[in-house]
């Protein structure tokens, strides 16, 4: 068999390069290197980085292929390198969560989700950019550097979890984990055309990892393709003692999902909200999808979505209520580290009244029973754009953006928000590219604890297509 060369290593996906390593085809050392070369080669193009991890990563590659070489079993992810939003605590290691305001912060107690990827045999890379304490959905940071999106230097990669995204879609990272208060794993995957998953509410640890709303909070993975991120989910899901939140309920094989047809399946297209922003484009490529998905055996339902228009203002209450709580004491001694835009949202909870909040809180469960009542009882799945528009650039989503850079910002989250607010799982995956050459994506939103299922379709629908093999130009 033919020796696959750098690139072609790089550009195959998590569940190919973990086989292949498995074969002794490939070495984790041979792909750690690849990688590694890759990340010097973009990081000055791309900042997806604000740590690489060099030394450490070869070392951990070269335990693996040791391991392989003594007769042990490997793990799914054996010898596959990851790299992972700046938030996840790793006994020892510096984690700085996109700021300044925490110093040199080193935990002491490592994510059970770094964990579970580690005993499966992953090596990690460094720790990847983010916005500033995960609060803006633009993926702008001043403290750091903006990350780019890879596809176009000059667009926004979409955030919080941005350098996720640029790594897995650049190809210098097989996944990542990332996490989701308001679209913070989909926005960044739908902007640089990757695969992510917000879970349900619960369905993954919190514990060792940066708090943004303690209520609202997920969790998630991002990587090349819905079966690689099916991967993922499947080895760090499930109750962790460290979070008491953390759901018991039992697992799925969401990877085995991913592979299943969809034939009979109904999915349903709202009449209502999650179209209100579509361009052209974006709509167009809708369009298509739906029709795959219709060729694959799907039924498509159209349906009324009960509701949805208060949910993104009730999720804003929580948020920003929760997130002042987190922030205030460090607003009060440290206000001057944050950087202007990033204060000025942190203490924007501090004007909400106690009883807004705890009615936005209150309300949630009424909510959410009248959702998932009303539309899932008439499909299995809900679809929808994740960006209603194409990913605009840095410029006219940063400060000084003009009079339209609210109205952006604010239709950003216009597709995501409401699962956040509700606890529902949705995932994102390529659906084709708009007019200024950037990636669109589909969402797929279902009950609590459907991720199965989503997986499924997302599954089915790449199985038909080739978006989640297009990969952007380096430079």
């Amino acid at each position: 068999m033919a020796k696959l060369s750098a690139d072609q290593m790089l550009d195959a996906s998590l569940v190919d390069v973990a086989a292949r390593i498995a074969a002794r085809e490939i070495t984790s050392v041979e792909l750690t290197e690849a990688a590694l070369a890759r990340v010097q080669e973009q990081q000055p193009r791309i900042n997806a980085f604000v740590r690489i991890d060099r030394q450490r990563a070869l070392e951990q590659a070269r335990a693996a292929d040791a391991a392989l070489a003594a007769g042990r079993k490997p793990g799914l992810l054996h010898g596959v390198p990851l790299a992972h939003k700046d938030m996840y605590y790793e006994a020892g290691q510096v984690t700085t969560c996109g700021s300044r305001v925490r110093g040199e912060f080193v935990p002491q107690a490592t994510s059970a989700l770094i964990e579970r990827l580690a005993a499966a045999g992953a090596v990690t890379l460094g720790a990847l950019n983010m916005a500033e304490f995960a609060l803006g959905p633009t993926g702008h940071n001043v403290i750091k550097g903006h990350c780019r999106n890879p596809w176009n230097t000059d667009h926004i990669t979409c955030g919080s979890s941005s350098g996720s995204g640029a790594a897995v879609a650049a190809r210098l990272a097989f996944g990542s984990l990332g996490s989701d208060t308001g679209g913070s794993v989909r926005l960044p995957a739908a902007a640089n055309g990757v695969a992510g998953m917000k879970p349900t509410y619960s369905r993954l640890s919190r514990a060792n990892s940066m708090a943004l709303s303690v209520s609202i909070d997920t969790t998630g993975p991002l990587a090349r393709t819905a079966r690689d991120c099916a991967r993922l989910f499947g080895i760090v899901a499930g109750h962790d003692p460290a979070d008491p939140t953390s759901s018991r309920r039992a697992l799925a094989d969401y990877e085995a999902a991913s592979q299943m047809g969809i034939a009979g399946l109904r999915v349903g297209v709202p009449e209502n909200f999650f179209f209100d922003h579509v361009t052209a484009d974006v709509g167009a490529a809708m369009q298509v999808a739906l029709g795959t998905l219709e060729k694959l055996g799907a039924r498509l339902v159209s349906l009324r979505v009960p509701a949805p228009e208060p949910l993104t203002e009730l999720s804003r209450v929580v948020v920003y209520a929760e997130a002042a709580a987190i922030h205030s004491a460090w607003l009060r001694e440290r206000g001057e580290l944050y950087s202007p835009q990033v204060r000025s949202r942190a203490a924007t909870g501090l004007a909400i009244p106690a009883s807004a909040y705890l009615e936005a809180l209150h309300l949630r469960p009424q909510l959410l029973r009248e959702f998932v009542e009303g539309v899932f009882t008439h499909c299995d799945v809900l679809f929808s754009p994740t960006l209603s528009i194409p990913v605009p650039t840095l410029a006219e989503t940063d400060v000084g953006g003009g009079a339209g850079m609210w109205s952006i910002i604010s239709t950003l989250v216009h597709c995501t928000a409401p699962f956040n607010y509700l606890g529902l799982p949705a995932i994102s995956v390529p659906a084709g590219f708009t007019a200024n050459g950037l990636p669109a994506s589909l969402q797929l939103a279902g009950r609590p604890f459907s991720e199965a299922r989503l997986f499924r379709v997302a599954g089915a629908y790449q199985g038909a297509t080739d978006w989640h093999l297009r990969a952007p130009a380096r430079g």
